[in-house]
Formats: structure tokens, sequence, C-alpha cells
């Protein structure tokens, strides 16, 4: 599912139940079965088994809270962080590729969980194109075209899966207008506001517009679920975080950033992508596969095959060194952002499946969503952080962890992130 990035400068229910619900109990609006069950310590609590609500016309529905989140803990007088690694997926869909699939198998066997950014209009079917009226442009219009049945039937039972298994599903929005003439670095608040908008309610009426009324629904409310985003091409992100910040989210990751400890902007914390150093290069290089192939094959999306395994394991080792730069330095959080697609031949994918393969498994490595890691940020002391953020790229503290960290955080507040869980 092809989508257009800007090229970066040099610096830079299995089913929940049967397709009839057989079996599930469906409360009333006012169910709210299993919100109050507390997640032990560094758990993951499981979602209640028969608290199933459907939502507006059955395309989403409440089902508790998610299995396989992990309660966020403040960091200890003297503790070292964790090494956070967000993998994220933009214009994320299930084609004939299986790319989607694939990869949800990947997180699961190397203990990782990962944030799929899904396109609105991949929910969207041809037929029902003008549904779509994106900002400045005609109704119907999108720069990556929409989806058929078989694709959204596909799609769907990914993401369904992929929030069970504890994965995050953002937005990547809708039409990915980049560029002059309408673009989405052009769009003001008001307009951002009607974009996100109407990717959600592609995503909630996703059985009304395809007819499969017996299919199961995606697992979560989306108007809950969707806390963040990446915008197309990395444009327009200081009129999307005004409107954002209006609409609830917590996050955004469409910034180009070093890699030290994030900060918020608008409200939002700034989870951007990040420079590291580029294998055989003087300059960083942005931790995206599509700058990757830009500044390997230009324009070319199935260049020299003779360079291809060259060019994938440059991507590795780039991502490697960024890692190891914190892992060994400052802890910051490591921000990785993908697309599914088979540019040169595929070895982009290749190289991120290595890259998963060899740093989730390893110790003090936590593989994780942009929620979880949200999550794990608004659990911190504030002054923690910005003790962290005093960090510059690589740079461990002198003294050791131990001293750097000695002074106790405050108590997290009673009924945030972080707090101790409350007796039963």
């Amino acid at each position: 599912m092809a989508a257009t990035h800007r090229t970066a400068t040099r610096i830079v229910v299995a089913a929940i139940c049967a397709a009839s619900l057989a079996g599930c109990a469906i409360g009333t609006d006012g169910d709210q079965a299993g919100d109050s069950q507390q997640k032990e310590k560094g758990k993951a609590a499981p979602a209640p088994k028969n608290a199933v609500r459907l939502i507006g016309d059955g395309s989403t529905a409440y089902t508790g809270a998610q299995p396989h989140l992990p309660r966020p803990e403040r960091l200890k007088a003297g503790q070292k962080p964790p090494q956070f690694v967000v993998f994220s997926w933009d214009g994320a869909g299930e084609d004939s590729q299986k790319l989607f699939s694939h990869f949800r198998q990947v997180a699961k066997d190397n203990k990782a969980t990962m944030t799929y950014f899904l396109s609105g209009v991949y929910m969207l079917p041809e037929e029902k194109r003008d549904q779509y009226q994106p900002p400045q442009h005609s109704p119907g219009r999108s720069d990556i075209g929409f989806n058929d049945e078989q694709g959204i039937s596909d799609t769907v039972k990914q993401l369904r899966l992929a929030w069970q298994e504890g994965n995050e599903i953002g937005t990547h929005f809708n039409g990915h207008f980049c560029g002059a003439g309408g673009g989405v670095g052009e769009w003001s608040v008001e307009e951002w506001k009607d974009e996100i908008s109407q990717a959600k309610q592609f995503v909630k009426t996703w059985k009304t517009n395809t007819g499969m009324k017996e299919a199961a629904p995606l697992p979560f409310d989306y108007d809950k679920e969707l806390i963040g985003a990446r915008t197309p091409c990395l444009e327009g992100q200081k009129n999307f975080m005004r409107a954002a910040s209006q609409m609830g989210f917590r996050y955004d990751s469409s910034g180009v950033n070093n890699q030290v400890w994030p900060s918020k902007k608008e409200g939002l914390w700034d989870l951007s992508m990040q420079l590291v150093p580029f294998t055989g290069h003087t300059f960083e290089q942005l931790t995206m596969d599509y700058n990757f192939m830009v500044n390997q094959s230009g324009t070319a999306t199935q260049g020299d095959p003779a360079k291809r395994e060259f060019w994938g394991d440059q991507m590795r080792d780039s991502l490697l060194q960024g890692f190891q730069r914190a892992y060994d330095g400052n802890r910051a959080p490591l921000i990785i952002g993908n697309h599914f697609e088979s540019w040169n031949g595929g070895t982009y994918m290749r190289a991120i499946e290595e890259v998963v393969k060899s740093v989730c498994t390893k110790e003090e490595v936590r593989c994780v969503s942009f929620r979880q890691l949200a999550d794990w940020l608004d659990a911190q002391d504030p002054k923690t952080l910005d003790k962290l953020r005093t960090l510059n790229v690589g740079e461990a503290p002198k003294q050791g962890w131990a001293s750097f960290l000695s002074a106790a955080p405050a108590p997290a507040p009673k009924g945030v992130p972080g707090a101790p869980a409350a007796k039963q």
C-alpha cells in the first residue's frame, strides 16, 4: 500500500466471538464490566471474557481492558531507565503481501508490541469513495486509493488480532496528500479536525460501508483507542498537533529529532522519529525505511538488484548503531518508522525483522507501542524526566545511574499511571 514521504535532509478476537457474536454477553452503554479490574505489578490484565458491547453499527465494540498491557511503574531512586524501542507502521493494512500478519508474528516471537497507523481509506470500499471529503480536494479523491471488500476484511482481521495481542491502533489519516496544492502541510486546525473525524468515522462504519453485517467487530472503542498519529510526509505537524490536543490525542510522531528524552508540545508527547548514524556515511539518517531508500536508490522503489542486500544491511546496521548508542548512553527511547512495502525487493522489511530479533530480547529492553511509552512517561516524576533530558545524544551519566537518579521520585498521585494499585 504505497505512501510517499519527502526525502530527509542529510541532517535530518482472533475472533472476539463468532461472527454472530454467539456466546457473548452484550451489555448496555453503561456496562463497565472489567473497568475496575486492577493489573498486578508488571503483569498484564486480560480483558473480561463476557463484556462485549457493540458500538454504533457494530463495526467496533467495547470488550473490556486491552490485554497484554503491563502497568507502568515509576522509576525508583537510582534505577536505570529501561531501553524503549518503538516500531511503528504508516498506512497499516493487510494486502496480498501479508506483511501485517507477518510482523504481528515477528512481534509475538520476540516479546514486542508495535503501533499500527491505520489509513482510514483502507476501511472504505472504492464504490463508496465519495463519502470521503478531503480538505482542499474534491470528494472521493485519495492519493493512496481506497480498498475492496476482501482487503477490508483482511485488514479488520489483522487489526483485531493486533489489538488483542497488546498492539496499538493509531491513524495515518486518509488521502495522504503531500506537497503544494492542498497537501496536509497547508491545512488549518479546523481542516485537520475534519480529517481526523473522517478517519475515525470510516473505522467505526466499515460494516455498513461493506455490507459485512455478520462479521466480528473490532474489539475496541476507536474514539478511546485513538491517541496518536504520524502525518503524511511528516508535513503539517504544527496545526495537526493543535487540532489533536483538542481532540484527546496524547502524542504525535510526525517530526525529526535527535536521540534524546522526549518532551511535550501543545500538550502532546513529541515522540518523533530520530536521526541515527548512517553506516558508511558521515551524516545521520532518519529512522524510516522510506528515507533510507531515497538516500540509496533515489525515487526508484526498485533499484539495482545487485545493491539491495547491501542497502538492507546498511539500514539494519544504522538502526543497530542508534540502538547501541542509546542503550549504552542516555537510554532515550528509539523511535523507528516503517511501511508495509517491498521497496528494493523487500530488503527494508528484512532489515527491520533482523533489528527486532536483535534488540527486543535483550536485557532491560522493552519493545513497546507508542501508547505504552506514553503511559510510562506519564507515570514518571516530572523532575526525573527533566533530569533525563539533560543527557545529550549517547551520553551516559558520568557517575553512573545510581548517582544520577539518586533522589527519590515524588510519589505518584492517586489514580494516575504508576500509582500503587488499589487494594481489592
